[in-house]
């Protein structure tokens, strides 16, 4: 138990440059609120309902995080920061972050019949702050969420969303998902500030199209240069 402790610990230290040592982590918020979800979700499993209620009233108190006792959260879960609503049927992967003010929120079935309401995150998202993920859509793994993103819809494994409703950037799946880790989701740089994350991924975008247009104008010329060789030949 000491052992998966320590290597949540240090899970949540390779992501996060902030805290000196795993004692400060301790005192986060989001590592506080895990703790408690899990004996909420214990409880709630049991079907002791109120006593599960009753450990995420205390734990919303206290963290200011609320996580629904019947989410069904994975291993080495960062929440940085506060104010994150999980709902009851989502279900979060491994080794997936959330930064504050993020909502994984369900829809109201119209049949009024409770169902699979809330996201599925897969393994190793990156949700930005501010992010709201709405209905039983799913989220593939390694995706990343942009700062302040409204998503309705199913997002691909690897992809970068931004935007209301959110949608994919030009940056590529592939290079999003051999990072080793984006804050606040950002596909441009490590120094990502989400003030500015319009502006960074607008760079990036341009980045990508002067790129492929540098691409098309050397296969333009390289056909060309070919073209007066083909002619000779039917002479």
């Amino acid at each position: 138990m000491a052992s998966g402790l320590l290597a949540y610990l240090d899970s949540i230290k390779a992501r996060d440059p902030a805290p000196r040592s795993r004692w400060e982590i301790l005192l986060y918020p989001g590592v506080w609120a895990v703790g408690f979800h899990r004996i909420a979700h214990w409880l709630f499993n049991g079907e002791l309902f109120f006593l599960a209620r009753l450990v995420n009233h205390i734990s919303r108190m206290l963290t200011a995080i609320d996580i629904h006792p019947g989410a069904e959260i994975g291993r080495n879960f960062f929440i940085d920061h506060g104010f994150v609503v999980i709902g009851e049927t989502a279900t979060i992967g491994d080794d997936v972050t959330i930064y504050q003010q993020v909502t994984l929120g369900g829809t109201n079935p119209t049949n009024g019949i409770a169902g699979k309401r809330h996201p599925s995150i897969r393994d190793g998202v990156i949700i930005g702050s501010g992010a709201q993920i709405l209905g039983p859509i799913i989220v593939g793994p390694h995706a990343r969420i942009g700062a302040n993103s409204v998503v309705t819809k199913d997002v691909p494994e690897g992809a970068t969303m931004i935007g209301i409703p959110a949608r994919s950037t030009l940056v590529d799946a592939q290079e999003s998902a051999r990072a080793r880790f984006l804050p606040y989701g950002t596909p441009c740089s490590e120094t990502f500030d989400p003030a500015t994350q319009k502006l960074e991924i607008l760079q990036c975008e341009i980045e990508l199209l002067r790129k492929r247009l540098a691409e098309l104008i050397e296969e333009r010329d390289h056909a060309a240069g070919e073209l007066p060789v083909k002619e000779q030949g039917r002479a």
